[in-house]
């Protein structure tokens, strides 16, 4: 086998090894940066549900204050009512 064709073919083997390798490197690197994201997207949601549940329960301790005001309202008024009377 003539020298020129054991140099083309070393090259070749190294440009190979060279290119698989960039590859590999390549792939480990966007896998690493997509399992970051998906963390960020995880911490995202779940600030999102826990925004929602916060919402749920204001909304709920406003509806609790309306109930109590309209109560007080009605004892005020009854007592209003008793004073005229009495």
């Amino acid at each position: 086998m003539s020298d020129t064709i054991l140099v083309a073919l070393i090259g070749l083997a190294g440009s190979g090894a060279g290119a698989f390798g960039g590859i590999l490197v390549s792939s480990k690197l966007t896998q690493y940066r997509l399992e970051q994201l998906e963390k960020k997207v995880q911490a995202h949601n779940s600030l999102i549900e826990r925004t929602y549940k916060l919402e749920e329960r204001s909304e709920l301790q406003e509806e609790k204050i309306r109930v109590v005001n309209h109560r007080i309202e009605d004892l005020e008024s009854a007592l209003r009512d008793q004073e005229k009377g009495g």
